[in-house]
């Protein structure tokens, strides 16, 4: 039998192969459904691999050498991130790495010089400025929780997360939207090219660089959705089928959303995700604070 280092080992090996396959068809999947919303028929499951697949054909003209670094930075960070999530490790550790990620992003946008892509930079920060306290407090309330920051301890409870902090999980969903860049938060960049942002903080990235965001933008993806997943995990082999379909729901509802909304502007994304996070996130935390007393 393996031992735990060996199981370990073999789900980062795991995600670093699969994540951006699982998050590729998911973004397919994204398209599909968001067509057929729309009274469409929309592209293959497949396309996304397909653009990908040409990107990387294109020739290489990057502004400066810095971006590319910039971009394969956010790259690394990014797998980094879900490497450690899905090996076990510090959960704070995950989140500070994506953290670095995104910072990584920024810095290679704002290395074009571009006035879209500093527009995209100005409100990717914004961004952060919304998520971020949201993000961190889930992390702590794993910890009220389950007593710890390891994922691979949390997994081994008895009891969902869930019971115990479904305010950290509403809170969460809700801050997914603006990790997602979807509407009404899709105010960096977005993936229709008629705003008037037009792709904001990847605006000047072409071919490779373009390629590599996208992927890293699955790998992130199928790290954010398993933390909605680990919420419902324990140690029952059969909460993973509740996990997963948590993890549907999740989806379509931020498809649903993006579909039926219209995008907002930086200072109500703050004050709406700012609004949450003290309500279901401080809420939450004060409830916990009080049953471990």
């Amino acid at each position: 039998m393996l031992n735990e280092f060996g199981i370990r080992v073999i789900c980062m090996a795991l995600y670093i192969v699969a994540a951006p396959l699982l998050g590729g068809l998911l973004d397919g999947l994204d398209r599909k459904i968001s067509a057929r919303m729309q009274g469409r028929k929309g592209p293959s499951i497949l396309q996304p691999f397909y653009d990908v697949a040409k990107l990387t054909q294109k020739q290489l003209l990057s502004v400066n050498r810095f971006q590319l670094l910039m971009v394969m930075s956010y790259l690394f960070f990014v797998i980094m991130s879900g490497v450690l999530f899905f090996g076990g490790f510090d959960m704070l550790l995950c989140f500070f790495s994506l953290s670095t990620a995104e910072m990584f992003l920024i810095l290679a946008s704002t290395s074009t010089h571009s006035p879209f892509s500093t527009i995209g930079t100005h409100r990717e920060m914004a961004q952060m400025m919304a998520y971020e306290p949201m993000i961190l407090l889930t992390a702590v309330g794993f910890y009220l929780a389950a007593g710890t920051f390891q994922v691979s301890d949390i997994i081994e409870g008895t009891t969902p997360i869930i019971l115990y902090a479904p305010g950290f999980f509403a809170g969460f969903v809700f801050v997914l939207s603006i990790k997602l860049r979807k509407s009404p938060f899709d105010l960096s960049t977005t993936h229709h090219a008629h705003q008037e942002v037009v792709k904001g903080v990847t605006t000047e990235m072409v071919g490779v660089e373009y390629a590599l965001t996208t992927v890293t933008e699955w790998y992130e993806n199928i790290f954010l959705f398993g933390v909605i997943g680990l919420f419902f995990v324990t140690a029952n082999p059969l909460s993973f089928i509740g996990a997963i379909a948590a993890v549907l729901v999740v989806f379509f509802l931020e498809i649903l959303i993006d579909n039926t909304s219209a995008r907002v502007k930086w200072q109500m994304m703050l004050k709406m995700a700012w609004g949450v996070t003290i309500v279901t996130g401080g809420l939450n935390l004060f409830i916990l604070e009080l049953i471990k007393r």
